[in-house]
């Protein structure tokens, strides 16, 4: 895969010089670049912003020095090209598993007020990371190609802890434990000791569906359940 970032910040990117991201460069998975179209500018001064017609508090991004920035990428039909936006659609584990099989991603981070909107004639996806406000989209950059990343099969070593992850199926994972097995008079489940992997896996997917119940009901209303996990959805709901 490769991931090209237009952006004024390069330098917010260390980040992606560690860890899973740097492994994966490193094994040839992905090819990451930063662009400053600062370089691009639309006068001697070095500007690629300007006030917005009709007033209005702050200043927008002009359109240029992006559009210049992306025409020096080698682009393909199939590039997706997103731009950071608290108006786009939510980011998703779903979308982050859509990106994960394209060849060629282009991110765009914003600033300022916002971009000149003529800038959605050159991109494909408008992308919010929730319903807030950030001081620029390098932050929710670098969480959405992360977990996108993370999903390219030779990028994670064990391909089915990623299935069991949180979100995968709209449900949180199940709650987990390791040493010591009593804390300040908290034990560890004794089923987890059971040496039972059957009687394992069942409470693992009850608790999953507990712990969505409790902290994210609204991701059960996505879900497909089976009708045991209704059955347990009901139990929840009497206790």
């Amino acid at each position: 895969m490769r991931i090209d970032v237009l952006t004024l910040f390069p330098e917010m990117f260390a980040p992606m010089e560690h860890s899973i991201m740097k492994q994966a460069q490193e094994e040839g998975v992905l090819s990451f670049e930063t662009h400053n179209f600062r370089r691009n500018p639309v006068n001697k001064h070095g500007h690629v912003d300007d006030y917005p017609y009709g007033g209005g508090a702050g200043m927008l991004l002009r359109v240029e020095p992006i559009v210049d920035t992306l025409e020096e990428l080698e682009m393909t039909e199939k590039s997706r090209v997103i731009l950071m936006d608290p108006a786009g659609k939510p980011f998703s584990q779903d979308l982050a598993q859509e990106w994960s099989q394209e060849e060629h991603l282009v991110f765009i981070c914003g600033h300022y007020e916002g971009f000149d909107h003529r800038i959605r004639d050159y991109i494909t996806d408008e992308v919010s990371i929730g319903d807030y406000v950030l001081t620029n989209g390098e932050l929710p950059t670098m969480v959405m190609i992360d977990s996108t990343v993370r999903l390219i099969p030779e990028v994670v070593g064990n391909a089915h802890s990623i299935v069991e992850e949180s979100h995968q199926r709209n449900l949180l994972e199940h709650p987990q434990y390791t040493r010591p097995r009593e804390f300040r008079g908290k034990s560890v489940p004794d089923v987890l000791f059971s040496g039972h992997h059957s009687n394992i896996e069942l409470w693992q997917h009850k608790e999953a569906i507990r712990r969505t119940f409790n902290n994210r009901p609204d991701l059960l209303e996505k879900a497909e359940l089976t009708d045991k996990e209704r059955e347990w959805v009901k139990e929840f709901e009497s206790e």
